[in-house]
Formats: structure tokens, sequence, C-alpha cells
């Protein structure tokens, strides 16, 4: 991985940084928000048979935190061929 100077090389990581905060408030409004704080008015809602605030809290966050881990990568992927700092 090569940086052809300093400006670069920050520009890349601002970039790094700024899509792991995005997904990281995304997957926070998600666990935390869907499955504690909105817990009570979206188990009115059924979701498989299953109190949808319920579902939230105990399957919910875990399959959007698998879904935002390959978003990342494949986001991550084109970050890398952007900045030309690509893994062979």
């Amino acid at each position: 991985m090569s940086f052809e100077n300093q400006e670069r090389a920050s520009a890349y990581w601002r970039e790094n940084i700024a899509l792991v905060l995005k997904l990281l408030a995304i997957w926070f409004v998600v666990s935390f928000g869907f499955g504690i704080l909105l817990a009570e008015p979206l188990n009115e809602i059924r979701f498989f048979g299953f109190k949808l605030g319920f579902w939230f809290a105990q399957q919910g966050s875990i399959f959007v935190f698998v879904v935002l881990v390959f978003v990342y990568a494949k986001l991550m992927a084109k970050l890398d061929a952007k900045y030309n700092v690509t893994e062979d």
C-alpha cells in the first residue's frame, strides 16, 4: 500500500472513518433504537409470529450487523480502488 502524498493518505482515512461512523450509526439505531427505545410501539406489530420489538432485540440487530459487514467490505474495496491501495 503506497500513497503518493500525505494529503491523499489523510483523505483516504477521513473517508474510511466517515464510512465506519455511518455504519455504526445505522447499527446503533437498529439495535438500541428499535430493540430498546422503540420496543413497546414495535411490539404492536407481529413479524413471523413474534413481536417486532422483541425480534429486533433478539435477531434483527444481529442480521443488520452481518449485512453491514458485507456492505463495509464492498464499500472499502471501492475506496481502496479509488485511492489505489488495493491488496493483490
